[in-house]
C-alpha cells in the first residue's frame, strides 16, 4: 500500500499539475484542511530540485492566502463555521484566556505556530476571531510560512539525494512518523493552548 502511494505522490510531484496541487493543499491547510503541504512539497522538490525556490514560494503565497480565509472564518463566520471549528479543536472553554494571551503575545504566537506541526489553521481562525491586526497578521504569516517552506526547500536542495534514498527505502515508516507528528501537533494544540 505504501509503495503505491509513494509512487503516486512521485508521479504527481513530477507532473505539470504539481504546482497547482501544492498551492491548493497549502491554501486549504491554512484555513480548514488537516494535511500539511509538506506531503506534496517534499517529493516535488526531490523530483525537481531546480524548482525548489519556486515551489517554496508557491507554498508560502498559497498558505498566506489560505490564512486570510482562515482569518475571515474567525472574524466573519465565528457564529457558524468558526464556532464549530473552535469547538472541534477544544478551544470553546478557553476563549477568554486565549483573548488575554493573544493581546500580549499574539505576534510571537503567530511566528512560532507557523513553524511548528501545530495546525496553522488554528492560528488563522483565532487571529480573525480575536480581531488581531490584519496587516500585521499577513506580514507575520508571510515571514513564518516563508521561513518554514524556504528552509525546507534549502534542506531538500542540499541533502536531497540521501533524503530521497531514505524515502525510497522507508516511505511507510516516514509517512507514519509524519502523521504521528501532525496528530501530536493537534493534541498539543487542544491540550496546552
Amino acid at each position: 500500500m505504501f509503495k503505491s502511494l509513494y509512487a503516486w505522490v512521485l508521479r504527481l510531484a513530477d507532473s505539470p499539475r504539481a504546482p497547482w496541487a501544492l498551492g491548493l493543499v497549502a491554501f486549504a491547510e491554512s484555513s480548514f484542511f488537516p494535511v500539511p503541504p509538506d506531503i506534496i512539497l517534499v517529493p516535488m522538490v526531490l523530483a525537481r530540485p531546480e524548482r525548489a525556490w519556486r515551489y517554496a514560494a508557491i507554498a508560502t503565497i498559497a498558505s498566506v492566502l489560505g490564512g486570510m480565509v482562515g482569518y475571515a472564518i474567525g472574524a466573519l463566520l465565528f457564529d457558524t463555521l468558526g464556532q464549530w471549528l473552535i469547538h472541534l479543536y477544544g478551544y470553546a472553554d478557553k476563549l477568554e484566556a486565549l483573548r488575554e494571551f493573544y493581546a500580549k503575545w499574539g505576534a510571537l504566537f503567530i511566528l512560532i505556530k507557523g513553524l511548528t506541526p501545530i495546525p496553522y489553521k488554528l492560528v488563522t481562525i483565532v487571529s480573525g476571531l480575536l480581531s488581531y491586526n490584519f496587516g500585521l497578521f499577513v506580514l507575520l504569516s508571510l515571514l513564518t510560512r516563508g521561513i518554514r517552506f524556504f528552509v525546507l526547500a534549502a534542506i531538500l536542495g542540499r541533502f536531497g539525494v540521501p533524503i530521497k534514498a531514505a524515502l525510497d527505502r522507508h516511505f511507510g515508516l516516514i509517512l507514519i512518523s509524519f502523521v504521528a507528528i501532525v496528530v501530536i501537533g493537534f493534541w498539543i494544540a487542544i491540550k496546552w493552548l
